[in-house]
């Protein structure tokens, strides 16, 4: 067997079974890679969103109240 492809293609020798647990921990690896890869994703959109809330909060804070001034008008003390 060609030396580059001994890391890919099983050796001759090898069983059956041994090659499916090596297939499956592979399938395992990348799904688990794929699981980080999407949570972080996930908190990356999750910080984002929270951060731009945070601002329109702010905003939301220094504008002027008009609910508050048309129940003054409606219900005045």
């Amino acid at each position: 067997m060609q030396p580059e492809l001994r890391g890919i293609l099983p050796e001759a020798n090898s069983t059956v079974t041994e090659i499916c647990q090596v297939y499956q921990t592979t399938q395992e690896f990348y799904q688990e890679v794929k699981y980080r890869e999407d949570f972080k994703n996930y908190c990356q959109w999750y910080y984002a969103v929270a951060e731009q809330h945070q601002k329109e909060l702010q905003k939301m804070r220094s504008d002027i109240n008009i609910f508050g001034f048309f129940f003054k008008l409606i219900y005045p003390k």
